[in-house]
């Protein structure tokens, strides 16, 4: 199976360092300059990739004002889904300018599409990945057209069981695509803590052998960071300029300031995480001094007796190894020996018993 592939000049997956998504989402606001500003923004932060949406409202829903079609229990509370899509869209005539800005700065730029016209926008495009969104891991048509593609795949699993997870993956495969990434998600907005449930990532990781990261709808950073940590290989995060702007996504979002706190977190995270290791490092090597070893406490004169009185197991460590204390132990002083002095073999004569 493949455990990693490339999406731009960037290899994903274990092993590499996390590719890091700024999700613009709606947070353009319907401003072109707002969605350029959010591109310089997350560049100078620090993020690998910034990732669209490419819908109309009616690709996504009918407008209604049926009970089913009005939003509930969420910070959407009240409005019709047609009534949240219609505001929170991305033009799509935005999106290949967009793409060139992003790209003229050094990052990806790529999109999740939604329905089959979008997935045949965005290969218009050339984006170099395409997405699944959680709500649309069991629309298998879609992904199946998705994968036909046969660029790499994100797709992310908030809500979705194993089953569903596997179907997902095996309609991929079976287009004859082998480029998958899983996300770890929780489908709330936002989402608290302690629905994360990071151990996920590591046994997504090794259940379907394909690289898994973190799609995140969390306040604050610490979980993307616990996420790297346990193996997430890509980090999406919601970013917009001001949380005191209003817009659909703005309250979930970090501004950039918290997103390059956040990216400079996970290279740091990923940094010490570094490879299994025993011993001394290089750094550590210095502190050897501090090791405990044999020394002579008391002033000795040539054929006295080690005692444990005038041989004790102290700091630093300039003499024998504390392993020879009981060997040491009986036998005679070779010479006079001052009080301080790290005790070695040459001081170490035979025990009064066998001279």
């Amino acid at each position: 199976m493949k455990r990693s592939f490339e999406i731009g000049n960037r290899r994903v997956g274990p092993g590499n360092p996390a590719y890091i998504v700024a999700e613009m989402s709606a947070n353009h606001n319907g401003d072109f300059e707002q969605a350029v500003q959010i591109l310089r923004a997350v560049k100078d932060a620090g993020a690998d990739a910034v990732k669209i949406q490419t819908y109309t409202p009616d690709t996504l829903t009918i407008p209604c004002d049926n009970d089913c079609f009005r939003i509930q229990d969420t910070i959407w509370d009240g409005r019709t889904l047609y009534d949240l899509y219609s505001e929170a869209c991305t033009p799509w005539e935005w999106q290949p300018r967009l793409k060139e800005i992003a790209e003229e700065m050094g990052m990806d730029l790529f999109s999740t599409a939604f329905d089959p016209s979008a997935v045949d926008f965005l290969e218009e495009m050339d984006v170099p990945v395409h997405k699944v969104a959680s709500f649309e891991i069991v629309d298998l048509p879609l992904i199946e057209k998705i994968a036909l593609t046969g660029k790499p795949i994100i797709v992310s699993t908030g809500m979705a069981t194993r089953e569903e997870i596997e179907e997902a993956i095996l309609t991929i495969r079976m287009a004859g695509n082998t480029q998958i990434a899983l996300l770890k998600c929780t489908s709330a907005y936002p989402a608290s803590p302690g629905e994360m449930n990071l151990r996920t990532i590591p046994d997504m990781m090794e259940s379907f052998q394909v690289p898994t990261g973190l799609s995140d709808h969390s306040m604050g950073i610490e979980v993307p960071v616990a996420a790297v940590t346990l193996g997430a290989c890509i980090v999406e995060k919601h970013v917009t300029l001001s949380r005191k702007i209003p817009g659909p996504d703005s309250a979930f979002s970090l501004e950039p300031g918290e997103f390059k706190v956040m990216v400079d977190a996970v290279r740091t995270a990923e940094e010490a995480l570094g490879s299994v290791s025993y011993g001394p490092g290089k750094q550590e090597s210095k502190s050897s001094v501090f090791r405990r070893s044999l020394f002579v406490v008391e002033d000795m004169k040539a054929g006295d007796t080690f005692t444990t009185e005038n041989i004790r197991s102290i700091r630093p460590g300039f003499g024998l190894h504390t392993r020879y204390l009981k060997e040491v132990i009986g036998k005679a002083a070779r010479r006079e020996i001052s009080r301080g002095t790290p005790l070695t073999w040459d001081l170490v004569g035979k025990s009064h018993t066998s001279q």
